[in-house]
């Protein structure tokens, strides 16, 4: 039986956070006026010391969770290659980037840390000690285009088998769940000035598998305005959908990684009136989470690409989540 806990990452305040609307306080009592019982703080975004937690910020936060009754439950790790402009970092440098990380979630009290897959699984492996160490749970976050079953994911599996580390681990992100184009880009598209008719031949090839440069050259020969690109891009990149029919075999492979599983991402783009996201399946998602074993937090993340702000989608997503899973 389930144990589900509905939370917040303060990234869904990012927009409003970076126009100075809200200062940290703000985006804190946002979540917990919005239902959630818990944040993941991004560390890049709202550590004012990063990646060191400083003693004042840690008051702060300490003296907001008596304020608000919520705190920090998640770390959102930046595992970036790219920091020098030379060279990629090397797996040692990552692995002790991780490990500062680490620290911070530790201070902060979080008990899980969510990391990307540019850090390899050979320095995922090495990091076990350390995350025990700090008493913080790691999961490489599974985002589109990944599966939890993809075979860069797979390699992850096999260090979490191997090591039998209880302290590595996966955190999905139910953007590899997608069964439809994400409308915030499809809108812009529109905006643009892109016919709709083209948007649907390009969702069309994308459903049946045509690839990308021939994609490209089908709607450019059919007409298109080439304001249509970012939105192709995007279908074929970060938030690329599925076939509705594939979500079965999906669900088979976060079977297999939900023992693994520390925390879950409850990404959405737009949600109508009624609490609905228009790509991604979450009346499944939740049923199949519900009847599951899953003990933990789903942390709802707002990827703002209208850059209108988060708040009131985020109230609609945890709403949703109130409702579909009966909390």
């Amino acid at each position: 039986m389930s144990n589900i806990k509905l939370g917040a990452t303060l990234f869904c305040y990012g927009t409003e956070y970076a126009r100075f609307q809200y200062d940290f306080e703000e985006c804190v009592k946002q979540a917990a006026l919005a239902g959630a019982t818990g944040y993941e703080i991004v560390g890049t975004q709202m550590l004012p010391s990063y990646p060191n937690v400083s003693d004042e910020f840690l008051g702060l936060v300490q003296s907001l969770k008596e304020k608000y009754g919520i705190g920090p439950v998640g770390y959102g790790a930046n595992n970036d290659r790219g920091m020098r402009p030379d060279r990629d970092l090397t797996d040692d440098e990552m692995l002790a980037d991780t490990i500062i990380d680490l620290k911070a979630a530790n201070k902060l009290g979080c008990k899980v840390m969510r990391s990307q897959y540019m850090l390899s699984p050979e320095a995922f492996e090495r990091l076990a000690p350390y995350a025990e160490l700090y008493d913080v749970k790691v999961g490489i976050e599974i985002h589109n285009p990944e599966t939890p079953c993809s075979p860069s994911m797979q390699k992850y599996l096999e260090v979490i088998k191997r090591t039998g580390s209880k302290y590595l681990g996966f955190v999905p992100d139910f953007g590899c769940f997608a069964v439809r184009p994400n409308k915030p880009h499809w809108d812009k598209a529109l905006a643009a000035g892109v016919k709709e008719e083209h948007l649907e031949m390009v969702a069309g090839m994308r459903r049946n598998g045509v690839p990308q440069e021939e994609a490209v050259q089908k709607v450019m020969a059919a007409g298109a305005n080439p304001a249509i690109m970012p939105a192709l891009a995007g279908m074929y990149g970060f938030v690329q959908f599925r076939p509705e029919s594939e979500l079965p075999k999906l669900f088979e492979e976060l079977k297999e990684i939900l023992p693994y599983s520390f925390e879950m991402h409850g990404k959405f783009h737009y949600l109508d009136e009624n609490c609905h996201e228009s790509s991604i399946p979450y009346d499944e998602i939740f049923a199949f989470l519900k009847d599951s074993d899953f003990d933990g937090y789903i942390i709802s993340e707002y990827e703002d690409e209208l850059y209108c702000g988060g708040t009131e989608f985020t109230k609609r997503h945890l709403e949703m989540g109130r409702r579909l899973l009966g909390l």
